[in-house]
């Protein structure tokens, strides 16, 4: 994410080459660095959990909130002080793109609604019960306050006695159509606000009986980090930002560099995590790899050193999800016989075993016949 140390090592080297021209622009990068190295620890932490406790309140939600809070601050110096000043640069352009797509990343892994993985929290039991008291207290209120419509109640009479046509209140019914919320029926939200009374409030209806209002009852409470962030689906956002890094990196860097490694190694984890594209995701790693083996362009030795760590990583990507590997021992698939050891040989990414049938035991030594006495 945006605590990889091939991003750290990127983000010290640009800030500290642009200080001399673009001091602001300088400071801001050193800030998403200190940033970045804060949060590895916390991200490290909760990944080791795989899911936060939401009753350790003092413990899982402090992490879950701290990692949101950081991400946050990060995205807005990222958004209002780097990307509008990296136009005249390439592995600062390239690198802040891929900032952009792992902050988002965060959030979907974190406080994306509907959630896509285990290891975010959108709300606490305290939360939850809560909000259920207050929908039922909201409901009886509204319930109290709704009139039966079914007996009309006559109004004041203003006529003091004296002839008034009363033909045309009685055939109002038949005549003038009555309003749709005195028959019952629901009433929708105005004009280009339906998707806002979806995804915002989440209501279901009470089916009304003869003469009364239909009641919304809200049935999800705020999530828990509804105060730093607004609870909304990340996720197609993230993989725009994600497409438009990769399209950048191959666009401006060599199949090798470890920039270009960084991003397509980020984007296989959020396929395979988020978007919960298995195959997409492997098959993404297959092919940097491939991409790197036919590379021809030098780097130096830092450079090389990262783009072997990412490969190793690469490397396991593709074959994540796939079980054990290796072939069967036996001929039939199932275990090798007592007795018979297996020899694992691996050359780079690929892997093979060899049976080594087992070494027959030394016959013990034949004893002298009886009578003939030993020359020794």
């Amino acid at each position: 994410m945006a605590s990889s140390e091939v991003d750290q090592k990127f983000l010290g080297r640009l800030a500290k080459a642009v200080e001399p021209n673009n001091g602001l622009l300088a400071s801001m990068l050193f800030k998403i660095l200190g940033l970045s190295i804060n949060v590895a620890g916390q991200l490290v932490r909760a990944r080791k959990q795989r899911r936060l406790d939401p009753t350790r309140a003092t413990q899982s939600l402090e992490l879950y909130f701290h990692i949101l809070w950081l991400s946050r601050e990060g995205l807005v110096m990222l958004e209002q002080y780097v990307l509008p000043m990296v136009g005249d640069y390439v592995e600062l352009k390239v690198l802040a793109y891929k900032l952009r797509a792992s902050f988002y990343h965060i959030f979907v892994l974190f406080h994306n609604d509907p959630p896509v993985s285990p290891m975010g929290i959108l709300t606490t039991p305290e939360a939850a019960r809560a909000a259920a008291a207050a929908a039922m207290a909201s409901v009886a209120q509204a319930a109290a306050e709704i009139p039966d419509i079914s007996t009309p109640t006559p109004g004041p009479r203003v006529d003091k006695g004296k002839g008034v046509d009363r033909a045309a209140e009685t055939s109002r019914s038949s005549v003038q159509p009555t309003h749709p919320i005195e028959q019952g029926i629901p009433v929708g939200p105005p004009p280009g606000f339906e998707r806002q009374a979806q995804t915002s409030t989440r209501m279901q209806t009470q089916t009304p009986g003869p003469g009364q209002y239909s009641i919304p009852i809200p049935y999800q409470p705020e999530a828990a980090a509804a105060f730093l962030l607004p609870s909304v689906d990340y996720l197609p956002t993230a993989h725009q930002y994600f497409r438009e890094a990769m399209a950048l990196a191959d666009g401006l860097l060599w199949g090798s560099h470890s920039l270009r490694l960084s991003v397509r190694t980020e984007y296989a984890a959020f396929l395979y995590e988020c978007v919960h594209d298995r195959d997409g995701s492997r098959r993404l790693a297959r092919d940097t790899i491939a991409e790197v083996y036919e590379a021809g362009e030098g780097m130096d030795d830092d450079m090389f050193a990262d783009a072997c760590e990412l490969v190793t990583v690469l490397g396991k990507m593709m074959k994540r999800g796939l079980g054990g590997g290796g072939g069967s021992a036996g001929a039939g698939g199932g275990r090798p016989s007592p007795g018979t050891s297996v020899t694992a040989v691996s050359q780079g990414a690929e892997s093979s075993a060899t049976v080594v049938p087992p070494v027959p035991p030394m016959p013990p030594p034949a004893a002298a016949p009886v009578g003939i006495p030993n020359p020794i």
